[in-house]
């Protein structure tokens, strides 16, 4: 296996809580979120699932660390970081990982 810079990407899980009475103030900065991080030079790809018991899981993909950065260093991405600690999340539990293989099995 060999490891190829040019490929590497830049994955971030993104596993949280919400709070108790979180009302529909939450839904529109996720809104607006997603619309600015698929705009980001460099965005490979989101998902996102929530658990039966409550926990929600975003992955995030970007291409690289230059575009990963950019995206979390985002003005209003660091806004809205902001609003989940003080605001919306119970908790969370970032893990940013350099992807260093993948293979892709096409259907």
């Amino acid at each position: 296996m060999t490891n190829d810079p040019s490929n590497e990407q830049i994955v971030t899980v993104f596993r949280s809580r919400l709070r108790a009475g979180v009302g529909t103030e939450y839904q529109p900065v996720a809104d607006r979120m997603l619309a600015l991080a698929t705009a980001m030079p460099g965005f490979v790809d989101f998902k996102a699932f929530v658990a039966d018991d409550g926990e929600r899981v975003s992955i995030i993909v970007f291409a690289d660390a230059d575009a990963h950065a950019a995206w979390r260093d985002h003005p209003e991405h660091r806004e809205a970081q902001r609003l989940g600690r003080v605001q919306f999340y119970e908790t969370f539990d970032i893990s940013v990982s350099r992807c260093v293989h993948r293979r892709r099995f096409p259907a």
